[in-house]
């Protein structure tokens, strides 16, 4: 027969413990105080003695609770350090009993929390390349929304990926095995966009030679995505408000109600606020629609996710292709007006044309080293120069911007850069660079 267990928690138990001693010390206390007065003799000496016993024995007891609490979570800390996505230089030489004790735990902690995080995405979103505070940030709202039925408006400049975004939506949602129908606004002319969503009956007008279901046809018990709705015609918006508040709509040419029942998520590139109140945009479908509203960063405000999402785009190129260090930074250093898109396409064509298995930035377009080149600030490269003294110059401001980024910490400043440490060692070498000034912000 299988014994039942009762736990109490330490909140209970320790305050418990300690409760007691309070309780036995007065106890005592108060009895030796009658039999000293009843003796006849002064108790002071007594109480005095008692007093440094009990305060041996809290004191060993705090010390003991601490101990069994605390070693766990030491130990915890200790292995936490030495794996290499945590590791820190600075930790390395043992503890420093000149940092709070307490700090160092939280700060382990958020770093762990950090890493979980990252593999919670991975794992619950596969397509979504990122590890960036914004996109974690992101991936966390879309895992609340995504279970509900709630409508989703994604807000985001071209090429952020909001359609990849309201796949992740469906495929995590409970309707994820119910049709999910994709529809962009802008891409249908407004003469069809209404039969294209709707359906048309049969001589609904010319050239309806037979029944055709609509869109919301084809969603019902699943999701819709409406993309560009912004682009959406007013006359259209109308209709749309309808389907979200009475969930029926009418088919071109029909006059018979079409229960529907479907999800909404909508995407736009547009700013519906200042369409609105332009008369551009309706105002009750735009508050029908913004329930719930997801921001996607545009790639500039998430430029350490730029290392992922080119390696993700040269794994799955038809060619073996790596990317340079110095390549890659300028890629970073780049705006990316069009995004993600323009990124993807921009590391596609660079693949193509790379010679010797690599991309130098010799493959890149001539904007993007050329806008480099401009916003640096650290480069200034004679005109005759040659390709070499380019490259070296480029290197160099790219080593030393982030090594100024990482307070001059080798480790951290090889994240940024894609390589090793030894390769920065030498590169720091080889360029003469002096770390100790970049420390002291002299550089």
């Amino acid at each position: 027969m299988k014994q039942s267990r009762f736990y109490i928690s330490l909140y209970i138990i320790i305050p418990f413990i300690f409760t007691g001693f309070t309780i036995l010390a007065a106890i005592i206390a108060f009895r030796l105080t009658n039999y000293g007065v009843s003796q006849g003799s002064d108790p002071a000496r007594s109480i005095f003695w008692f007093i440094v016993l009990i305060s041996i024995l809290a004191f060993s007891s705090g010390f003991a609770m601490v101990r069994f609490i605390l070693k766990p979570v030491e130990q915890f800390v200790d292995n936490a350090k030495k794996l290499a996505s945590l590791s820190n230089p600075k930790s390395d030489k043992g503890k420093d009993w000149s940092r709070d004790q307490l700090q160092q735990f939280t700060n382990v902690f958020d770093q762990v929390t950090s890493v979980l995080s990252r593999i919670d995405a991975r794992h619950f979103f596969p397509d979504i390349i990122g590890e960036s505070l914004a996109i974690r940030g992101l991936l966390s709202l879309i895992k609340k929304v995504a279970g509900t039925d709630s409508t989703v408006l994604i807000l985001g400049e071209s090429g952020t990926g909001k359609e990849l975004v309201a796949t992740s939506i469906y495929e995590n949602s409970h309707r994820k095995d119910k049709p999910f129908i994709k529809l962009n606004c802008a891409a249908i002319p407004e003469e069809l966009l209404e039969s294209e969503l709707f359906g048309h009956e049969k001589g609904a007008f010319t050239g309806a030679t037979k029944f055709k279901p609509g869109k919301f046809d084809m969603a019902n018990k699943g999701t819709i995505f409406l993309d560009e709705i912004g682009d959406m015609p007013l006359n259209l918006q109308a209709k749309i408000l309808r389907v979200i508040q009475e969930k029926e709509f009418y088919r071109v040419g029909g006059s018979k109600t079409i229960k529907v029942d479907v999800r909404f998520i909508a995407s736009t590139n547009k700013h519906l606020e200042k369409m609105v109140r332009e008369a551009k945009f309706r105002e009750d479908l735009y508050f029908r629609l913004n329930v719930f509203t997801l921001h996607l960063p545009p790639l500039r405000e998430r430029k350490e996710d730029i290392p992922l999402l080119v390696d993700y785009f040269l794994q799955n190129s038809h060619k073996n292709v790596e990317i340079s260090s110095v390549a890659l930074q300028i890629l970073m250093a780049y705006g990316w007006p069009g995004n993600i898109r323009e990124l993807k396409n921009t590391v596609e064509s660079a693949a193509v044309i790379a010679e010797n298995g690599f991309i130098e930035p010799a493959q890149l377009p001539g904007k993007i080293t050329g806008a480099f080149n401009n916003n640096s600030g650290e480069i200034s490269i004679p005109t005759n120069a040659s390709l070499d003294e380019r490259l070296s110059e480029i290197e160099k401001s790219m080593i030393i911007e982030a090594l100024r980024k990482t307070g001059g910490v080798h480790v951290r400043a090889t994240e940024l850069l894609g390589i090793n440490q030894r390769s920065l060692w030498h590169r720091i070498k080889k360029h003469n660079i002096d770390v100790k000034s970049i420390k002291n912000n002299e550089i």
